[in-house]
């Protein structure tokens, strides 16, 4: 197992972001993660910076561990063509780093650029195309593509790196899975299911990475970090189907408004218990990924958690 810190753009600015990064790499996690959005999930998070130029920060401020994309649509707000060209950066910055996670998106982020959100098979079909014409970009040359979705004309990346970033894919169903298993390097998911390893594996997925995420909010003071966890993450128990329809915070408001901090705190950890910590992430480790990424909630609570995670929480979660 491997343990990975989030760095949740939508929760911090981009100087604290990549300042917590180096952190994280200090005291000895094994890979980070970066959430690609337009907008937080609720207001009460209140942030969300360009998460390509916090990565090149992150890439010169850090030396040994891995940055990822969790996840990038390339299929919206982003045109497949032009990823692949951040995606070749990032892996020359990094010197070979970089991990491109991929995914079909959520509507909270792809609305900005005022195009009819795709019901979810269409998605699926762009993010093959997608994947396609990236991997085309990546073995170098000249490109021209005339798809269902997307048009490439005469496309060239002109600084390639020795080695193309792995594409991760997120996935939440067997279809995504099968997807994942016969397109990817690696599964993305952040429920804890054996049912999505099991078919990422049987379409091609075997001996591949399998990424989890989990949010935990670490506080000396439990009951204040459930009161954080349900203020800025009552949304993550949604599940996909719901998340990646609705188009703003007011929406994700509205949609959650009868979560209680007990439904929370059933799901997420919360305090400084580390035994109910490694409890409630040994699902992962369970169901059969290889690396899980830790969202600590607060974008001003990342000190603390940082000492109490080198001294206590990582010893804990290796002996997993």
């Amino acid at each position: 197992m491997r343990w990975g810190y989030t760095m949740m753009t939508e929760q911090a600015g981009p100087r604290q972001l990549v300042e917590d990064v180096v952190r994280a790499e200090q005291v000895g996690f094994d890979f980070s993660v970066t959430s690609d959005h337009y907008f937080p999930w609720l207001e009460s998070q209140g942030h969300s910076p360009y998460a390509w130029s916090v990565l090149g920060a992150a890439a010169q401020a850090t030396s040994r561990i891995p940055l990822t994309t969790f996840v990038t649509c390339p299929s919206v707000r982003y045109h497949p063509a032009v990823v692949a060209q951040k995606a070749a950066t990032m892996q020359l910055l990094s010197e070979g780093r970089f991990r491109l996670g991929l995914g079909s998106g959520e509507n909270l982020n792809e609305h900005v650029v005022g195009t009819r959100w795709p019901s979810a098979d269409i998605r699926q079909e762009m993010l093959e195309e997608a994947v396609e014409i990236i991997r085309e970009l990546f073995r170098g040359g000249y490109v021209n593509h005339r798809g269902t979705h997307f048009d490439v004309e005469s496309a060239k990346l002109w600084d390639l790196p020795d080695e193309a970033p792995p594409i991760g894919l997120a996935a939440s169903g067997e279809a995504s899975c099968k997807l994942a298993g016969q397109l990817a390097d690696m599964l993305i998911a952040t429920e804890p299911k054996p049912g999505l390893v099991d078919a990422f594996e049987r379409h091609g997925g075997g001996g591949k990475p399998r990424i989890g995420q989990l949010p935990i909010a670490y506080d000396t003071d439990r009951d204040a970090a459930v009161s954080r966890a349900h203020d800025q993450f009552r949304w993550f128990g949604g599940g996909w189907k719901v998340n990646s329809e609705l188009p703003g915070p007011a929406s994700f408001e509205g949609a959650t408004q009868y979560v209680r901090p007990e439904d929370v705190a059933a799901s997420l950890p919360c305090g400084d218990d580390v035994t109910e910590f490694t409890e409630k992430i040994r699902p992962f480790v369970d169901a059969g990924f290889t690396d899980v990424a830790l969202v600590q909630i607060g974008g001003d609570h990342q000190a603390p958690f940082f000492d109490w995670a080198e001294k206590r929480l990582l010893p804990a979660l290796r002996e997993l």
